[in-house]
Parts: C-alpha cells; structure tokens; sequence
C-alpha cells in the first residue's frame, strides 16, 4: 500500500526556517515524481514545488523560488522541504503528493497527482 507521512511542520516567527520530511513507503522513490502543495485558509490548494524522476528536475512556485529547496534522499525513501526566510503568507497546511511513473515533469497541477499525504501545519507568526 501506497502511503506519504508528512512531519516537521510547526509555529515558527517570520524569517525563521524549518524542514519538511515526507516518507515514501510502498515504493521506490527515485522511480516516481513527488512535490509539495500547500494550502491556506479559505485559500485554494496551490503548488510549491515538485521534484522529477531521480530528482533530475525541480520546479518551484513564484512566490517561493529562492527560500524554499526541495530535496531527495532516496537512500531513506525521503523527500525534504527546506524553507527559509518564512513569512506570515506562508502560513498553511503542507501536503506532500505523488505522481506515479517517470519519466516526465514534477506535478504541478492538483489533477496530476495521485497521491496525497495527510498534510501539515506550518504557522508563521509576524
């Protein structure tokens, strides 16, 4: 069985950092497409960033290009999110997606994934 396990959210001040985890089970990384979408209140569901088969090509959002870093460790079936420089708009529930199969693009778009993990908060206070 397929399954994403997000950790690593929480309250953070704004300019702060804090790393995102994702586990992978029931499959082998390297030979699938993952990324990250977030969502804030009573805001629609929006792509972060997204990471290609064997990590060969990241894509990032506008509003998170230069503080956010997507990373895989496929020795741990893991992917990573890295964000820095954190601010209040940042603030929303983190999902780490799955697309099956390679080759291709990271997914981008909510129709291109199939598969979701449970989410978590990231809070940044002003």
């Amino acid at each position: 069985q397929v399954q994403l396990g997000e950790s690593g959210g929480g309250l953070v001040q704004a300019g702060g950092s804090l790393r995102l985890s994702c586990t992978l089970s029931g499959l082998t990384l390297q030979y699938h497409r993952m990324g990250w979408f977030r969502q804030a209140p009573g805001k629609e569901r929006e792509f972060v960033a997204g990471i290609g088969w064997s990590g060969t090509q990241t894509l990032y959002s506008d509003s998170v290009k230069g503080r956010f870093t997507m990373s895989p460790d496929s020795a741990k079936n893991m992917v990573y999110l890295q964000m820095n420089s954190l601010k209040p708009e940042d603030t929303a529930v983190y999902y780490c997606v799955l697309t099956f199969g390679a080759p291709g693009e990271p997914p981008t778009q909510e129709r291109e994934v199939d598969k979701w993990g449970q989410g978590t908060q990231v809070t940044v206070s002003a």
